[in-house]
C-alpha cells in the first residue's frame, strides 16, 4: 500500500548533486566559462550602458597568491559582478607591480652578491624581467582559480613600454608645475638594500637601542652664569649614540624654562620640569639650583638661550662648535628637554636646522660605514666602522672622558626596510623629491580627499592624517630595476640637464623602445636638439642612474591604465585595497594625480583589513599558521573560501584557520542543500512562467512568506551597495537557515502529498520558485561556481534565458516595498506564534503528551496580543501550516503563549498529518490527490 501511495506523490528528484566536489567541478566550469568567453559576454550584454570601473591595485609580482590575495581579488570580484547584475558595464583589467628592489633583490640572492655586483645594469634588468613575468603567470592562475572575472589576457604591467613613457607623462607634468626638486635631504636609508626609501615602504617594530646621557661643554655663558664660566654644560639625551660625530646643534623648546644645577662645582643646563626626575636618575644626591645675584632661581627660556655654543662632542678639541636652537617638536616627557640635533641624520633635525642655517654634516656612506679622517664630516676615531657597530664604541670613549652621565638601554618603535626587514638610518643623501607645499600639493589633495567617498568612513581619517603629516616625498631610488629618473648631467659642467625638450624625447624613446633603452642609448641619438647644457652649452650630457620610486610606478596606473584604455574610465568609481595602501598606493595615486591633473583618481575608496591566523596571528610558514589559497581551492573548493571573505567584516583584521573554514563549509553544505531542496519540486516539475498563481492569489501564508523574502532581498541589495559583504552573508545564511526550519519544512507537506495541479500546490511551488530565484540571484556575486551550476536545473524564465550565472540581471522581487511592508506586521506575529507552540509542543512532547514525537500529532490553543492577533487573522492564514499540527484556535491575551493537547482524528497514512479519515482511510486530500492521480494515469 505504502509504494502505491508513493506513486501518486510529488516526491523531490533533480539533477544537482547533493555532493559539491568543488575542487573536482571547479576547474571544468573555469574552463568552460573560458571557452565560452564569459567575461566578454558580460561586456556585450551590457554594452552601451553606464560603466563601474573598479581599477585593480597591482600585487607586487612575487610569489604565489596568498590569503590576503584571495580577499582582495574576490571581494573586487563581488562588487563587478553585483554592479554587472545592476546593468554596469564593468570592465576589469588586473594589473602586477613588475619594478623594483624586491624582484631585484631575489635576482641578486639567486645569483650570489659578487656574480651580481659584476653584471651590466642591461643583464640585470633583463633577469628582473624575466622573473617579474614568471611571477605575473603563477598568482594570474591563482586568481582566475577564485573565479575572478577580468581581463586576463591584457592585463597592465608596469614595465611595459608605454607604461614606462607615462611614468615620464606625469613626471614632466608635475615638474612643469615647480614640484619636483633635487635637494639635499635626510631620508630613510637602507644600508642593506644601498637605497632611499619612502614613507610608504617602512615597517615599524621594536628595536633595543642604547639611550644616554651626555654633557657638552658650554664654550659661551649666558648671562647671569658667569661664575661658572669654565664649568658650564648643557646636558642632552640621545638614543642614537652613533650621531655624535654629526652633531652640530641642541635643540630646547621655545618657551619651556631652563634651569643650571650645580652639582660637583659643575653648573649643568637642563628642562627645570625635569630636573628633579634626573637628578635622581643621574644619581645627583646633592644638587642646588643656580641662582641670580638677587638671590632668584636662574632660568631662562629656550629661545633666550638660542645661539649660545658649546663644544662639539667629539671634535671640540679641534676647534668645532655646536649652536643652541629651538623647535616646538622637544617635549618634556623625557631626557632632559635638550636633545642633540645632526641635521643630516632626521627629518625634524634637518627642518629645525634649516631654519637657523646649521650646516648639514653627513660622515657616513652608503653601507652604514663612517668615512674615514680626522675632523668634521668622518667617523674620527671610529673611521671606517658600522655605525651600529660604533655605539658601544662611543659610549666607551665618552666615559673615558667624563661626558657620559648615564647609559641605559631602551626599547622603542624603530622603522625597517619593508623587504629586507633591517632597520634603516637617516641620512642626507642628494635625492628628487615631490615637494608638498611649494605648489600646494598638500592642500589641493585634502580638498580633493573631501570630495571621496569611504568605506568605512572613518578610514578617510587615516589618509587624511598622514596627507597632513607627511614630509616631500623622496622620489629617487639608487637600484637598477625601474623607470629611470628623466635626467641628464652635463659631462663638462656638472650641471643637471632636465627640462621640456628633454622629457619630450625621453617619453617618445620610452614609448617606441622602453625605459631599458635609457641604459644602451647614448642621449645624443635620440634628444637630438635636446642634448645641449643650458648652462655651458656642451652637448656632452650623460644619462643619470637613479631610478623612480616603485610607489610612482604603481601610483600613475591612473593613466597608464584608466586614462590610456578607453573602454575604461578616469577618474575610476573606485580603488580598493588593505589598510597599509593608505600611505601606499592610495596615496601615490593621489599625489600623481592631483599634482598633475588636480583631481583625485578615485570617486570611491574600499578599506580592507589584514588577514590573521585564528588566534589574531599575522601569518607566517614559520608559524605553521598560513592558509594557502591554491592549497583550499584543490581541497575545499574556491566557493567556500569566497563564501569565507563574504562572511567577515573585511573592513577590520580577519582571522582564517582551518576551523573557521569548516564552519564555512558547514554553511556552505546548507546553502547548497536549501538549492537542491528547493530543485526537487521545480526541476522539470514547475514553469512559473506557465504554472505560477498571481501573487494576490497566493495562500495567505505563502504571500506572508514572499513578503518576508522581498525585504530580506531589500536588505542585501543595500549590503552590497555598502560594500559590507558580512550583512550580505548573514542576512541570507540566517533567512536559509530560517526556511529550512520554517518555511520549507511546513510547505513540503503541501507540495508532496497535494494533487500535483492543485491551486495550493502550484501556490507553494509558485513561492518556493520565487525563493529559489532569489537566492541564486543574491548569491550569484558571491558562490560563482555554484549558482552557475544551478543554472542548467533551471527553467529558462527563472534564469533570465541565460547560459550563466554571471550574466543574471538583479533580482526583481515581486511586491514593491510598499505592498510587502503591511504584511511584515503579519509575518512578525508568525514567527512569535510559532516560537511559542514550539515551546509548548517540547514540554508537551517531554511530558508524554505527545507520545508519537511528531507535532503532526498535536494541536494548539494559542493567545497573542490583540494587535498580533488581528494582524494575523486579517490574512485569512491557517496556522496549523505553519505551526506544523492538527489544529490551531486563537485568543487574545496579554503576551504570546500556547497550550498543546494530543491531536484529534487519526494519523493518515499517505500524509502522516492528523484528520479525520474517510471510507478509504486517507485524509480528504490525499482522497482527492489519490484519485486525480488515478484518473490521470
Amino acid at each position: 500500500m505504502a509504494n502505491e501511495y508513493k506513486k501518486t506523490m510529488n516526491l523531490p528528484k533533480t539533477g544537482f548533486p547533493m555532493r559539491a566536489s568543488l575542487a573536482q567541478n571547479e576547474p571544468k566550469r573555469l574552463a568552460q566559462w573560458d571557452e565560452d568567453k564569459l567575461y566578454e559576454q558580460l561586456l556585450k550584454k551590457n554594452e552601451g550602458h553606464e560603466k563601474f570601473v573598479l581599477h585593480d591595485g597591482p600585487p607586487y609580482a612575487n610569489g604565489p597568491i596568498h590569503l590576503g590575495h584571495a580577499q582582495n581579488k574576490i571581494s573586487k570580484d563581488i562588487i563587478n559582478r553585483y554592479w554587472a547584475m545592476r546593468g554596469y558595464q564593468t570592465p576589469y583589467v588586473p594589473g602586477w607591480d613588475c619594478h623594483g628592489q624586491p624582484i631585484e633583490h631575489k635576482v641578486e640572492e639567486t645569483l650570489g652578491t659578487e656574480k651580481f655586483n659584476q653584471l651590466p645594469t642591461v643583464k640585470i634588468r633583463e633577469l628582473c624581467r624575466k622573473m617579474a613575468v614568471e611571477q605575473v603567470d603563477t598568482q594570474r592562475q591563482g586568481f582566475k582559480r577564485l573565479g575572478v572575472l577580468g581581463e586576463w589576457d591584457n592585463p597592465y604591467l608596469t614595465y611595459v613600454h608605454d607604461y614606462d613613457a607615462t611614468d615620464v607623462e606625469i613626471f614632466k607634468a608635475i615638474f612643469d608645475k615647480g614640484a619636483i626638486y633635487r635637494g639635499r635631504k635626510p631620508v630613510h636609508w637602507c644600508t642593506h638594500c644601498h637605497t632611499a626609501l619612502a614613507e610608504a615602504e617602512i615597517e615599524y617594530g621594536d628595536e633595543v637601542s642604547p639611550a644616554i646621557f651626555v654633557r657638552f661643554e658650554m664654550t659661551t655663558v649666558p648671562a647671569g652664569l658667569e661664575a661658572y664660566e669654565g664649568n658650564l654644560w648643557v646636558d642632552i639625551w640621545t638614543t642614537t649614540p652613533w650621531t655624535l660625530p654629526a652633531d652640530d646643534a641642541v635643540i630646547l623648546h621655545p618657551e619651556a624654562d631652563y634651569v643650571a644645577v650645580v652639582v660637583d662645582g659643575r653648573a649643568e643646563l637642563m628642562a627645570e620640569a625635569l630636573v628633579e626626575k634626573d637628578c635622581a636618575k643621574f644619581g645627583y644626591e646633592s644638587y642646588e639650583l643656580a641662582r641670580r645675584a638677587d638671590g632668584e632661581v636662574w632660568r631662562m627660556t629656550g629661545e633666550e638661550l638660542c645661539h649660545n655654543k658649546y663644544k662639539q662632542p667629539i671634535f671640540g678639541d679641534q676647534g668645532v662648535e655646536g649652536e643652541f636652537i629651538y623647535a616646538d617638536y622637544v617635549t618634556l616627557d623625557d631626557g632632559t628637554g635638550i636633545v642633540h640635533t645632526a641635521p643630516g641624520h632626521g627629518v625634524d633635525d634637518y627642518n629645525a636646522g634649516m631654519r637657523f642655517g646649521i650646516p648639514v654634516v653627513m660622515p657616513v656612506d652608503d653601507d652604514g660605514n663612517f668615512y674615514k679622517g680626522d675632523g668634521m664630516g668622518t667617523g674620527g676615531p671610529w673611521s671606517g666602522m658600522n655605525v651600529n657597530d660604533a655605539n658601544p664604541k662611543i659610549i666607551e670613549w665618552l666615559e673615558e672622558r667624563g661626558t657620559l652621565i648615564l647609559h641605559e638601554d631602551i626599547t622603542h618603535s624603530y622603522p625597517h626596510c619593508w623587504r629586507c626587514k633591517q632597520p634603516v638610518i637617516f641620512r642626507a643623501t642628494s635625492q628628487w623629491f615631490v615637494s608638498m607645499d611649494k605648489t600646494g600639493l598638500r592642500k589641493d589633495a585634502l580638498r580633493e580627499l573631501e570630495k571621496v567617498k569611504f568605506y568605512p568612513a572613518h578610514s578617510r581619517n587615516r589618509i587624511t592624517s598622514m596627507v597632513e603629516g607627511r614630509p616631500d616625498w623622496c622620489i629617487s631610488r639608487q637600484r637598477n630595476w625601474g623607470v629611470p629618473i628623466p635626467a641628464f648631467t652635463c659631462q663638462d659642467c656638472g650641471e643637471t640637464v632636465m627640462n621640456d625638450a628633454t622629457l619630450d624625447k625621453v617619453i617618445e624613446l620610452f614609448r617606441e623602445k622602453g625605459s631599458d633603452a635609457w641604459f644602451t642609448e647614448d642621449p645624443a641619438s635620440y634628444l637630438g636638439d635636446a642634448c645641449v647644457c643650458p648652462k655651458c652649452g656642451s652637448h656632452n650630457l650623460k644619462a643619470n642612474t637613479d631610478i623612480l620610486d616603485v610607489w610612482w610606478d604603481s601610483g600613475v596606473s591612473h593613466t597608464a591604465v584608466c586614462k590610456h584604455r578607453g573602454y575604461l574610465k578616469f577618474p575610476a568609481d573606485m580603488y580598493l585595497e588593505g589598510s597599509d595602501q593608505h600611505r601606499g598606493w592610495f596615496m601615490s595615486s593621489l599625489m600623481t594625480s592631483v599634482g598633475a591633473y588636480d583631481v583625485a583618481p578615485y570617486k570611491s575608496i574600499v578599506s580592507q583589513g589584514f588577514t590573521l591566523d585564528g588566534q589574531g596571528r599575522k601569518m607566517s610558514k614559520s608559524l605553521g599558521n598560513v592558509i594557502d589559497p591554491n592549497k583550499e581551492c584543490d581541497t575545499r573548493g574556491a566557493d567556500v573560501l569566497r563564501l569565507w571573505v563574504a562572511s567577515v567584516d573585511t573592513s577590520t583584521d580577519v582571522p582564517c584557520d582551518d576551523t573557521i573554514l569548516d564552519h564555512v563549509g558547514d554553511a556552505y553544505r546548507k546553502i547548497r542543500n536549501t538549492f537542491r531542496f528547493l530543485l526537487g519540486e521545480i526541476e522539470d516539475q514547475f514553469d512559473p512562467a506557465t504554472q505560477g498563481v498571481p501573487v494576490a492569489e497566493l495562500t495567505a501564508y505563502d504571500r506572508i512568506t514572499l513578503a518576508h523574502m522581498c525585504e530580506v532581498h531589500d536588505t542585501v541589495a543595500r549590503a552590497y551597495e555598502g560594500y559590507r559583504f558580512n550583512v550580505v552573508f548573514r542576512t541570507l545564511y540566517d533567512y536559509v537557515t530560517e526556511l529550512s526550519n520554517g518555511y520549507l519544512n511546513a510547505t513540503k507537506d503541501r507540495v508532496y502529498c497535494g494533487a500535483t495541479n492543485s491551486p495550493e500546490r502550484r501556490s507553494a511551488q509558485t513561492t518556493w520558485a520565487y525563493i529559489l530565484s532569489m537566492l541564486i540571484h543574491d548569491f550569484q556575486p558571491i558562490l560563482v561556481y555554484t549558482t552557475d551550476e544551478v543554472m542548467p536545473h533551471l527553467p529558462a524564465s527563472m534564469r533570465d534565458n541565460q547560459e550563466h550565472a554571471a550574466l543574471l540581471d538583479w533580482y526583481q522581487a515581486p511586491m514593491t516595498a510598499a505592498e510587502y511592508e503591511p504584511l511584515l506586521r503579519a509575518h512578525k506575529a508568525l514567527v512569535e506564534a510559532r516560537s511559542a507552540f514550539t515551546k509548548a509542543y517540547e514540554e508537551a512532547a517531554s511530558d508524554g503528551v505527545i507520545p508519537e514525537k511528531t507535532s503532526q500529532a498535536a494541536r494548539a490553543a494559542l493567545t497573542m496580543p490583540a494587535e498580533a492577533l488581528e494582524e494575523l487573522t486579517s490574512t485569512g492564514i491557517d496556522l496549523a501550516e505553519p505551526l506544523v499540527c492538527s489544529a490551531v484556535t486563537v485568543a487574545a491575551g496579554d503576551e504570546f503563549s500556547a497550550a498543546v493537547s494530543h491531536a484529534e482524528g487519526e494519523r493518515c497514512p499517505r500524509c502522516w498529518n492528523w484528520r479525520e479519515l474517510g471510507e478509504d482511510g486517507l485524509c480528504c486530500r490525499c482522497h482527492d490527490a489519490v484519485e486525480g492521480a488515478s484518473q490521470q494515469g
